[in-house]
């Protein structure tokens, strides 16, 4: 008894002490793959013209402002329209359960008036994302979400080691792309490592 006690204290210190095993290059293609499927599937479900009215123009107003006696004057005045958010978390939400393993699917949407400069308007239950750091209310548009909004063209970003990104556009009725969506997991997932 005591030897088969050894034996497995002996596994269990390994795998303490290897961790989750990387997963093999295949694997981590199929991932690519299955993001991008899910990517290109929200391109289709996700309604521009819901998501641009997400953001009140209130909170579009203070989004750049600042005053040296209240330094979160713009977090204090950040609020949503409930339908529009609601509805479009809602499906960003699906989308993610239709990958195998954890994802999430985030909404990007560029700021109004402010070149380079766009906005995390809906991050999903895991909090995944390549692009955001916490507690930003909006940040410099990569190179890759650039080359979406311009061309309507899906991008995969694997930047940050581990990461894998599948960027693609969000259309409203006219056809014009109005933001993106971030299709994200990483390589060894934590489902619950960046939930604050």
């Amino acid at each position: 008894m005591k030897i088969l006690y050894l034996i497995v204290l002996i596994v269990s210190f390994t795998f303490a002490m290897v961790g989750n095993p990387k997963l093999s290059p295949e694997a981590s293609v199929a991932m690519q793959k299955e993001l991008d499927d899910v990517a290109g599937v929200g391109s289709v479900m996700v309604d521009g013209d819901v998501c641009q009215k997400i953001v009140t123009e209130r909170a579009k107003g203070f989004l750049f402002a600042t005053d040296p006696r209240d330094q979160f004057l713009a977090g204090d005045n950040y609020d949503v329209d409930d339908v529009a958010f609601n509805t479009v978390k809602k499906t960003l939400i699906r989308l993610s359960h239709l990958a195998s393993f954890p994802a999430d699917v985030n909404l990007w949407m560029p700021i109004e008036g402010h070149p380079g400069k766009i906005q995390l308007v809906i991050r999903n239950k895991n909090e995944m994302s390549q692009f955001w750091n916490w507690g930003e209310l909006y940040g410099d548009m990569v190179p890759q979400m650039e080359t979406v909004l311009k061309t309507g063209r899906r991008v995969t970003v694997t930047s940050k080691p581990g990461w894998i990104s599948v960027l693609s556009p969000v259309y409203n009725s006219l056809g014009d792309v109005v933001g993106l969506i971030e299709t994200v997991s990483h390589v060894k997932v934590n489902a619950h490592e960046n939930v604050k």
